[in-house]
């Protein structure tokens, strides 16, 4: 396993919630990034809650990312080290309320 494949791993199993994203949870960079970002807020998690990472700032993250989820586009979202997929598959997993029930902390 290359070290960038060795700190995502890292980034992916020591915090419940992970967002790989173009920019971050204050300032998103593209408008998918921006709607993951709203997507958990609207599930009730804040800033702090959600672990962001900028592939914006390091190209290897950036390109290791894709190659460890075997997913080809960005923003990814990882939950308590389960890779959940991008934007469009957040959103789908909102509106029927099994993102929120993913997020719940467990009893």
């Amino acid at each position: 396993m290359s070290d960038t494949q060795q700190r995502i791993a890292e980034l992916v199993k020591t915090n419940d919630v992970v967002l790989f994203m173009k920019g971050n949870a204050s300032f998103p960079q593209c408008g998918f990034s921006g709607r993951a970002i709203q997507i958990l807020k609207a599930c009730g998690l804040d800033a702090k809650g959600i672990t962001t990472v900028n592939v914006l700032e390091d190209d290897a993250i950036r390109a290791g990312i894709k190659e460890y989820s075997s997913w080809p586009t960005i923003p990814q979202l990882y939950i308590k080290g389960e890779f959940i997929g991008g934007s469009d598959i957040m959103m789908e997993m909102y509106e029927s309320g099994e993102l929120q029930t993913t997020l719940a902390p467990k009893a």
